[in-house]
């Protein structure tokens, strides 16, 4: 085991010797992949829809992909116009019909004037995902430019604009306190830009390999970069305090290859309890989890690879400026934490546990909410403005789509007038029961002298062009048993006449002509709206808030009326109510998938960490009762267990308490202020609702578990350390080396005798004496000597 282990230490120097005697290849490697991610970065794409991280096999995600692929759906955008009379208003209507790019204006003086205000529904010619619908929308707010107007639309990337700006803001917030910070907790200035291009070159070539992923929510294109920063700041840290401690007894090039051989097993190990957390949200059925699962892990990988490979080579670059910036070290010790710790070791447990239970209790009735309706964020933005003003003064507008197979019109008619019969339901508007004409309805069925009498044409024509269309849909029957009684769809029979009209076929006046034309743009785009080649859809205008349980229950109203109507084939109800539901049916399970996932993964890196089943368990109640996601703070945790458990081995537990702390609150202080700023940030400045509960439930989090392992994990660890002695599966060492040296001697590993007194405990040092003493494990080398080995 002894010669495993040397040859594990040799590969590992070998390795850093390697790394570091290579950096300025490195270094231009880095260089070659920053300038590369300085043009990738604009090859990134971003999804701005949560819609569209649904699970696959639920309704809402089924019923959209049916709607992508047989319907069009019409950019449209909301405008009110303010301080307006109605008589200006009804002007700027039809000023706005006039707009190139605008199909209709839907604009009515009892209902969308109030308050001296105008409200503007407008339906543009193209797709939604259509650039023609931006070019005709600033047409429309050039037409309003000397208006006071809001506008409310989904087209385009306006929020998403307003997030990057946001972000921005941020990062340089979090830049300054991240200088902050690390000049506080340094010991020599010019540690500060070796850590602050470790982390910036991660961040770059981690955004710049974004493009990879195809497609990435704008959750994680938001917020990547500064929790990449916040979860992997500690092992560079952690590689820049072991190079310092070798720093005083090796030149600066032994030095750094020695830290980096020791620091890449530690640091490789703190790694997989955070991508252990982060794996757990790769099993969440809404896919925005592995989404953001998969960007947190390239970014720590990518810190891993900035780390290990480029800060070796800043370390070399640095460190004779290091040597020359020494300061007065800034944090204090706080031996007052581990005292209060050791008095207080038999009552803070119980009642870390009591609150914890209650804090368990309470998050069982936590209101959560899945959708936006109800979050209020600390800051609006313009297009939140706007929306907020249009709901003030006309209410909120909350619609859902019906999609249903494809039947004869007159069920969807039946199916409607059923629906309308609810007080839930404003209205509904399907092909069955949108006006035409004259008072007939789009769906409805017209013999050929009603037809010829609504179109203005003469009736032999009009017989001649439903004899066309009965041979055209081989109905040869109604040709021979009377055209008379033989009844079509308006809709159907007005858009054949126009293909009839195109074909040269039929020819009328040119009044008939334009008349006919406008109602065959009407009718196509209604028909292109509402009906495909499987499916039908029928859109139904709520009175119901689009989130609540009363809302839920009558979605589910609404599928059982339509699966009565259309009991052969799926129906889908798609909107953001549905969105929302779909959310809450998926969160039960993702949360507790999240939660057991987290724990095993993090546990098994603990045991195989501690060999000990007692410690893990100790470390994930503490870090679970503080409810944040597992692997972002349970270094802090294992930080204070692995010193502990070393110092309590030389000294008593009182001291080795004190000690413990006194240690791990620089690392803490770190790493922990970094990250709850950032998270609280965030929380505080960005208008994106799904962003402000990532951040603030970070911020608030990091804040607890800090406080946590502060402040509850040394009582823990002094009355739970004989539980974790006992539960230790490390095989004890047996014919245990005997050193007996009298002069200079290196000595590094665990050692049980003297030097000058009693040692038990991890030695690495230098020793000019008399020394006597069992190695455990480890080597000595004495001057002139082999290594001894254990």
């Amino acid at each position: 085991m002894a010669q495993e282990k040397n040859n594990g230490a040799n590969a590992m120097m070998k390795l850093a010797a390697f790394i570091v005697d290579k950096r300025n290849l490195f270094f231009l490697m880095l260089a070659i992949g920053v300038i590369f991610s300085m043009f990738s970065t604009n090859w990134i794409q971003v999804e701005n829809d949560l819609k569209a991280y649904l699970p696959a096999q639920c309704e809402t995600r089924r019923g959209l992909d049916i709607m992508d692929a047989q319907f069009i759906t019409y950019g449209t955008a909301q405008i009110m116009v303010e301080n307006v009379s109605q008589a200006w208003a009804q002007t700027l209507s039809e000023e706005l019909k006039a707009v190139k790019g605008v199909q209709s204006v839907d604009y009515d003086e009892g209902e969308d004037y109030r308050n001296v205000s105008a409200l503007y529904n407008i339906t543009f010619d193209y797709s939604e995902t259509d650039d023609k619908c931006l070019q005709a929308l600033e047409a429309v707010k050039d037409t309003l430019s000397g208006e006071d107007c809001y506008v409310s639309t989904s087209l385009g990337n306006s929020a998403a604009e307003i997030i990057d700006q946001e972000v921005s803001v941020i990062m340089v917030l979090v830049a300054v306190i991240v200088v902050a910070v690390l000049l506080l907790t340094s010991q020599t200035y010019a540690e500060v830009p070796v850590l602050l291009l470790t982390f910036v070159s991660a961040m770059i070539l981690n955004q710049g390999s974004q493009f990879l992923m195809g497609k990435i929510s704008f959750v994680s294109n938001s917020v990547t970069s500064i929790l990449q920063l916040a979860l992997s700041l500690d092992y560079a840290v952690i590689l820049c305090n072991r190079y310092k401690e070798e720093r005083q007894q090796l030149p600066i090039r032994e030095a750094v290859i020695t830290a980096l051989s020791k620091g890449i097993p530690e640091i490789g190990s703190s790694s997989l309890t955070t991508i252990g957390g982060l794996v757990a949200m790769m099993f969440m059925q809404f896919k925005i989890g592995p989404d953001m699962a998969i960007c947190l892990i390239k970014a720590v990988l990518f810190a891993l690879l900035a780390v290990f490979v480029f800060m070796p080579g800043f370390l070399m670059l640095f460190g004779p400026l290091m040597d020359k910036t020494r300061h007065k070290n800034f944090v204090p010790k706080i031996p007052f934490v581990g005292k209060f710790a050791y008095l207080t070791r038999f009552v803070i447990p119980p009642v870390f546990v009591v609150l914890m239970l209650l804090g368990y209790h309470y998050s069982k009735q936590c209101p959560y909410v899945y959708g936006y309706g109800e979050i209020e964020t600390p800051k609006l933005n313009t297009v939140q403005i706007a929306q907020n003003k249009i709901r003030d003064n006309f209410g909120d507008t909350n619609f859902v789509a019906l999609v249903y197979p494809k039947t004869d019109y007159s069920v969807e008619k039946a199916m409607l007038a059923e629906l309308d019969t609810y007080e839930e339901v404003d209205y509904s508007m399907g092909l069955s029961n949108v006006e035409a004409m004259a008072g007939f309805m789009l769906a409805d069925k017209l013999s050929p002298r009603q037809f010829a009498e609504l179109a203005g044409l003469d009736y032999e024509l009009a017989e001649a062009v439903y004899a066309a269309y009965a041979a055209e849909q081989e109905q040869y029957g109604q040709i021979i048993g009377g055209l008379s009684t033989y009844k079509v769809p308006l809709i159907d029979m007005m858009l054949f006449v126009c293909d009839k009209i195109d074909e040269g076929i039929v020819t009328l006046e040119d009044a008939q002509m334009d008349s006919l034309k406008e109602a065959q743009t009407k009718m196509e785009s209604a028909k292109k709206q509402l009906q495909g080649e499987d499916y039908n859809r029928v859109l139904i205008y709520l009175t119901l808030p689009e989130g609540g349980e009363t809302t839920y229950a009558f979605l589910d109203t609404l599928r059982e009326i339509a699966r009565g109507y259309y009991p052969e084939g799926e129906v889908f109800v798609v909107g953001n109510s549905s969105v929302e539901q779909d959310f809450k049916l998926s969160f039960a399970t993702d949360n507790l998938v999240i939660t057991v996932v987290s724990i095993l993964i993090v546990l098994v890196v603990l045991l195989f960490t501690f060999q000990s089943a007692g410690m893990p368990l100790l470390l994930i109640l503490v870090i679970q009762g503080a409810s944040i996601q597992m692997g972002a703070n349970i270094d802090y945790a294992i930080v204070i267990s692995s010193r502990y458990q070393e110092l309590k081995t030389q000294m008593s537990h009182r001291d080795a308490i004190v000690e413990t702390m006194n240690f791990a609150f620089p690392t803490i202080l770190t790493s922990g202020s970094i990250l709850a700023c950032a998270g609280t940030l965030i929380g505080m400045m960005t208008s994106e609702a799904a962003i402000v509960g990532i951040g603030q439930s970070l911020g608030r989090g990091t804040i607890l578990s800090i406080g946590l392992v502060m402040f509850a994990l040394p009582q823990i660890l002094l009355i739970g350390g004989e539980i974790v002695d006992k539960t230790s599966f490390s095989m004890p060492h047996t014919n245990l080396p005997r050193i007996s040296s009298s002069g200079h001697i290196r000595v590094d590993g665990l050692v049980r005798g003297e030097i000058h007194g009693y040692v038990n405990g991890i030695v690495r040092a230098d020793i000019n004496g008399d020394v006597e003493l069992n190695l455990l494990s480890g080597k000595t080398t004495e001057e002139g000597e082999n290594n001894r080995e254990a």
